[in-house]
C-alpha cells in the first residue's frame, strides 16, 4: 500500500498523477521516494513492463549526463569479453522478471508476454540506466550496472529534495552517511 504524501511526492516528481503504482521501492536520504514499484499492467490492462521506476528529477538528470558520456557503450561491450558481468547481468535480468512476475500474481493480473523485455536492455546490453539504478537501488546488490552507475554520480539529493512541498519528516539521523541507500519504507 502506498501512502497518499507519496502519491503527492511522485506526482510533484513526474509533473502528472502516477498510474499502477504497487509502493515505494526505495527511498532517497531526503526522505521522498525515488523509486516506485509499478503493476505489470496500468489500470487499462496496458502491459507496463518497467517494475522499478526512478521518480527522482535529480537523480535522473544525473544520470542522463553520465548516459550522455557514453558509458552504455563501454557496459554493453564489456558484456562480450566478461562472462561473468554477463552472468549477474543475465541474473539481474530474471530477478527483475520474476519478481515483475511475482507482482502481476499479486495483483490478481495476467502475466506480460515471455518475450516482453525486463529493463534497461537487460541481458544483451545497456540501454538504459535509469531502469537499472532503479532496480538496484529497489534490490540492492541485484544489478551489476545499476551499482557501477550508481557508484560514478554525484550525490543528487545534497542539494535538498527535488519536491520540497512534500518532503516528509525524516530525522537527520537516519540519513546513512554519503551512499543515499537507505530504505524507510
Amino acid at each position: 500500500m502506498i501512502e497518499e504524501r507519496d502519491v503527492a511526492a511522485v506526482a510533484a516528481q513526474l509533473g502528472r498523477e502516477p498510474r499502477g503504482l504497487r509502493g515505494v521501492a526505495h527511498r532517497c536520504p531526503c526522505g521522498l521516494p525515488d523509486v516506485v514499484e509499478t503493476a505489470p499492467r496500468l489500470p487499462d490492462g496496458t502491459p507496463f513492463p518497467t517494475l522499478f521506476y526512478l521518480t527522482c528529477p535529480k537523480a535522473a538528470a544525473a544520470i542522463g549526463t553520465l548516459e550522455a558520456s557514453g558509458v552504455m557503450r563501454e557496459m554493453t561491450a564489456r558484456l562480450a569479453t566478461d562472462p561473468q558481468l554477463a552472468a549477474a547481468y543475465e541474473a539481474a535480468h530474471r530477478d527483475y522478471l520474476d519478481r515483475r512476475d511475482a507482482a502481476a500474481e499479486e495483483e490478481g493480473l495476467e502475466r506480460l508476454p515471455e518475450d516482453m523485455q525486463s529493463a534497461g536492455g537487460m541481458p544483451t546490453r545497456v540501454k538504459c540506466l535509469h531502469a537499472l539504478v532503479a532496480h538496484e537501488l529497489a534490490v540492492p546488490g541485484a544489478n551489476p550496472f545499476g551499482r557501477e552507475a550508481l557508484a560514478r554520480l554525484a550525490d543528487w539529493w545534497r542539494a535538498g529534495a527535488c519536491a520540497t512541498a512534500c518532503v516528509p519528516e525524516v530525522e537527520q539521523s537516519s540519513v546513512i552517511g554519503d551512499s543515499g541507500r537507505q530504505d524507510l519504507s
